[in-house]
Order: structure tokens, then sequence, then C-alpha cells
């Protein structure tokens, strides 16, 4: 049985790869990736490819070997999204799974199409997390420590900001579902990054959930 190829994957240094290892679902493709060392990933869309409405492509990979922190082992981890106005994207790896490919063996990439709802919740926690974990985006009062907060908390606080701007951006289509385009996502982004750089502690003076 001939598998469907919705998507181009291109790990720097390698050919193109179009067809799938496997396809658990309708709606979900995995990718082996060739061993060879690479630090980046261009995945796109296939020219003659649409997603359903109100969904996006969520990028997944997966290393071959346990997490070095001794968190749960081979574990999906997301690194974004493709989608109806971004129809293709370049992920930079970590050194985790950069190296692993030729230490440990191939990695294993995965595409799964979900609600915009879904990914755009994703996406936010993801830059949540760089954003804490970035020195020069820490979420801090300045000339003050650090005001304690979790990750957790300032997800859902950056998620909320998110949804209160895309709100502005949704449309209904004739079956009444509501649809935001992914270029909507990196607008609030490129907004909400400039409001941290000159107000970092803007986040940390919202009122409590």
């Amino acid at each position: 049985m001939t598998l469907p190829e919705p998507f181009g994957i291109i790990p720097t240094g390698t050919p193109l790869l179009t067809t799938p290892t496997s396809a658990p679902s309708a709606t979900q493709f995995l990718y082996t990736l060739p061993i060879h060392p690479f630090s980046h990933l261009c995945i796109f869309l296939q020219p003659s490819v649409t997603l359903p409405p109100n969904t996006a492509a969520a990028v997944y990979l997966q290393s071959p070997s346990p997490p070095p922190n001794g968190g749960p082992p081979f574990t999906f981890t997301f690194l974004g999204a493709i989608g109806a106005g971004k129809e293709s994207a370049v992920f930079k790896l970590s050194p985790s799974f950069s190296s692993s490919t030729t230490t440990t063996g191939a990695l294993t990439l995965g595409i799964s199409i979900e609600s915009v709802e879904s990914v755009t919740a994703q996406l936010a926690t993801l830059e949540a997390a760089k954003t804490t974990n970035n020195g020069e985006r820490a979420l801090v009062v300045r000339g003050q420590a650090a005001g304690g907060l979790s990750t957790e908390v300032l997800a859902q606080r950056i998620i909320k900001d998110a949804f209160n701007f895309l709100a502005s951006f949704s449309g209904n289509l004739a079956n009444g579902v509501e649809v935001v385009p992914l270029k909507a996502f990196q607008n609030w982004w490129m907004k909400f990054e400039g409001r941290i750089k000159s107000d970092p502690g803007f986040l940390e003076r919202q009122e409590g959930d």
C-alpha cells in the first residue's frame, strides 16, 4: 500500500525525504531520519496539499535513547508547527538531538495533523519555556531577582495573552467553526516579544488566575 506524501523533510546535508516510514493513522506520519549529523530540519507542505480547515501540522522529534536528565525514555518532543499561512519552517535542533544521530542511531520525526487550538497552546507553552530558559528574555522585574513564578503559571499567562490577541483574527467557516491563521500567531509573538523587551515584568504583575 502506497503511503501518502503530504510533507517534505530536509535534514541539513541530506536529500529530500517525502515518503513516511509509517502512518499510524490518517492524520499521523512517522519518518525515520537518516543517520547523519545535522543541526536543522526544514519541513514543508507539498504544493498540492491543503490541510483540513481549522487544523495545523504539529512537528515532533523522538530521540532513539533516553534523555540524559532521567526523564521518560523515547518520548516525542514538540518542535513547532506548519499550516495555513506558514507552509514551511526550519527547526534548529538542540545539541542532545543533533548529537544522537551520530552516537545512538537515527531519529524519528512525527508529524500530526491537529486542531489549531491544540497546536497554538503547544506553541505558547514552547515559547514560554524558551523565554524562561533564555537569560536575554528572562521575565524578571528590572533590578530585582526573578519573581519565582513557575513555568506552568507563566505558560498559562502567555496562553491567555495569546488568546486575547488571536480572538480578533478568528473567522467562521460555513459550518460555524472558528479558524485562526498561524500567521496571526506569528504576529502575536512578535508583539509579545517586543513587550517583554520593553517591560520584562508585565506578566509577573498580572493578577492570579
